[in-house]
């Protein structure tokens, strides 16, 4: 060991956890930490605000199951990273995020830019700290990564303070160690499981991000086809099932019936696998609290009066459901038919020759459908458009549609999107955005066009918060504060130096999104859209239950 800047052993502990990129926006408290970065492996990204910087660490994290990591300075650059670190929160990506700070001997009194950062973070991470010792760096770091990436995974966030980084240390990078064991339930636990499967009339399941997040869908996908149980996804668990497998009974959590048309109501037995109770509350599927209900997840429940279990299984997803589809296959039930996929692909397949124009969003959706692969990325912003998305769009495989579901704040696809493209460059990356929520993080697209990162952005226009408008009409029969104007969104993209197009007909749309894949630069296509039609498509459905 040797004597060096704390910032040198700060950097190098973070190359000793696998770090490829830092997101962020440099600051003159983190003069010492840059430079230490820029003489490491590590790729720093500058970002043109912090929060873009916190939303790319946080899909980073989602689609690598390695911790995102962000920066920001002290004071305004901290708060602006908080947003998309609460977004990690509430969606479980791990990230780590990074905030310098001044001096040690200024956190006593009133001073410039000064803020308690390790109180501000507090609510919104896992567990943070403040270095106020550099001998400290290598276990901060070292359960700073392994918080964040323990399930269920999140962020975690470190104060770095000016003086303690440029002071000198005589310390070594802890090893990293990244296959944490998974526990296991016991033999009789998972027997006890697979009796109430087996003696169940009517069981199904209800599964979430969390099968996802750690590879599990192709032993859920078996488990399905072992024991003939059909499968409901939530909204971020969109293609753990190929929508086109019988087994699939379509994504559930926007209308009040859906549970009921997906088979809920007649289910005696729920098994839920991954499921994030952020989501959509247990009361909407078990409102009468009659259901037993077998839960499958990586981490202790949370407590809610309509999901009290009779049986968790805590531990390794796969091994769970790889057993269960072994102690249950000599028992199938039948396929069970859903109302509500007849429903919604219904509805999105009589929407692909629909010539209305400004497009309808079935016909919308279908024209992306068309251009991207099984494996291609659809990424959605927050609006009423996430609503289609979520209701409508098939999906192939899981971590192929993106919805932010948790925190769901607006701005979040454009720099997820380029994230994205960092993890998988082979794949073609599409973002749908409202006209209302591209503005709050259009900045990036100077960050895409610098690191040439080839997504394509489609903005839906209609000059209003569409989702706000569907609900204010909705309530009280009108509308009001709800209304703006665009720039001229292919001259913005343009004055970025990139490619754009706006559409003028319905056929427009398909032909510029071949345009825009075809070209080897961030790209912009602006649809006019008609929101006129109900996202709730059928009265059938029922009424609304969640928010945009």
């Amino acid at each position: 060991m040797s004597d060096r800047k704390a910032s040198d052993l700060f950097v190098e502990c973070l190359e000793a956890e696998g770090v490829k990129h830092v997101f962020g926006i440099p600051g003159e408290e983190t003069l010492d930490l840059n430079e230490s970065l820029d003489a490491s492996s590590i790729d720093f990204v500058p970002v043109r605000h912090e929060q873009g910087g916190a939303y790319m660490a946080d899909m980073y994290g989602r689609l690598t199951q390695r911790a995102g990591v962000c920066l920001g300075t002290l004071g305004p650059g901290a708060t602006n990273l908080v947003t998309g670190v609460a977004d990690a929160l509430l969606d479980h990506s791990p990230l780590v995020a990074l905030t310098g700070q001044g001096d040690l001997e200024r956190m006593h009194k009133e001073s410039h830019q000064y803020l308690d950062c390790v109180s501000l973070f507090k609510p919104v991470t896992k567990w943070n700290a403040r270095l106020s010792n550099p001998r400290i760096i290598p276990e901060v770091v070292r359960k700073a990564f392994k918080v964040a990436q323990a399930q269920k995974p999140g962020p975690t966030h470190i104060e770095l303070p000016e003086d303690v980084m440029e002071a000198s240390v005589d310390a070594e990078p802890l090893p990293a160690r990244s296959g944490m064991r998974s526990p296991e339930p016991g033999a009789a636990a998972l027997l006890e499981a697979a009796q109430i499967i087996r003696s169940a009339i009517h069981p199904i399941v209800l599964a979430g991000n969390g099968v996802a997040r750690v590879g599990a869908a192709p032993a859920l996908r078996e488990f399905a086809r072992a024991t003939g149980i059909g499968v409901a996804e939530t909204f971020m668990g969109k293609g753990l099932l190929d929508y086109e497998d019988p087994h699939a009974l379509g994504t559930v959590g926007l209308q009040s019936h859906d549970y009921a048309l997906a088979g809920f109501e007649d289910a005696d037995v729920v098994i839920t696998v991954g499921y994030d109770l952020v989501e959509h509350a247990p009361s909407n599927w078990n409102p009468r609290r009659d259901k037993k209900i077998v839960c499958i997840d990586t981490a202790a429940i949370e407590v809610d009066e309509h999901f009290i279990t009779e049986i968790d299984l805590i531990g390794d997803l796969y091994h769970i459901l790889s057993r269960l589809a072994e102690e249950c296959r000599d028992a199938p039930h039948p396929v069970e038919d859903s109302r509500l996929n007849e429903i919604v692909i219904g509805h999105f397949e009589a929407g692909r020759e629909d010539p209305s124009f400004p497009m309808q969003p079935p016909r919308a959706l279908w024209e992306i459908r068309k251009v991207l692969g099984r494996e291609d990325l659809l990424i959605s912003d927050v609006g009423l458009h996430k609503l289609w998305i979520a209701r409508m769009f098939p999906a192939h495989e899981p971590n192929t549609v993106h919805i932010a579901n948790g925190l769901a704040g607006m701005g979040i696809a454009l720099p997820t999107a380029i994230a994205a493209k960092l993890v998988y460059p082979r794949r073609n990356v599409i973002t749908v955005n409202g006209d209302g929520g591209f503005l709050m993080n259009v900045q990036e697209l100077e960050t895409a066009m610098r690191l040439r990162t080839p997504i394509v952005n489609v903005i839906w226009e209609n000059r209003q918060y569409g989702s706000i408008v569907w609900k204010q009409d909705n309530k009280f029969g009108r509308h009001f504060g709800v209304d703006f104007t665009n720039p001229d969104f292919v001259k913005l993209a343009d004055a970025f130096g990139m490619p754009a197009w706006r559409c003028e007909s319905v056929e427009d749309f398909g032909r510029h999104l071949r345009s825009a894949l075809a070209v080897d630069l961030p790209s912009l296509i602006v649809l006019p859209i008609d929101y006129s039609i109900d996202v709730t498509i059928s009265e059938e459905l029922g009424t609304q239950t969640v928010a945009a």
